[in-house]
């Protein structure tokens, strides 16, 4: 499974999304956004355990699937996940080309060689 965010770095509440599978983060007003520059960062402490409760709330409502908090630096511009996982999760996406730029790289190898 997933490591579990530690005391230290600022933290975003994650799921997946029910109608879709796709990775959300936790917003200010309870919303849930794909852009995890605009969601809810949340210092340890009483603040996160009230995110908590209401992203298991949302799962219990099915909204979205398992919620859990992550760690994210806010270092640069935008917040990000420190650990790969949530990197990949939250923007750089799957580590292997798959539908459409699968079918592309295949149709780009099978193309005849030019001369």
């Amino acid at each position: 499974m997933f490591k579990e965010a530690k005391d230290g770095p600022v933290k975003a509440i994650t799921a997946n999304r029910l109608g879709d599978g796709l990775v959300v983060f936790l917003t200010e007003n309870g919303a849930w956004t794909r852009n995890l520059a605009e969601a809810r960062l949340i210092a340890d402490g009483e603040a996160l355990e009230e995110a908590l409760v209401y992203g298991r709330a949302q799962h219990d409502a099915r909204v979205v699937i398992d919620p859990y908090a992550i760690d994210v630096t806010t270092d640069g511009e935008d917040p990000q996940p420190i650990r790969l996982r949530e990197r990949i999760r939250a923007d750089l996406g799957p580590t292997v080309a798959y539908g459409d730029a699968e079918r592309a790289a295949l149709a780009a190898r099978a193309a005849p060689k030019g001369g």
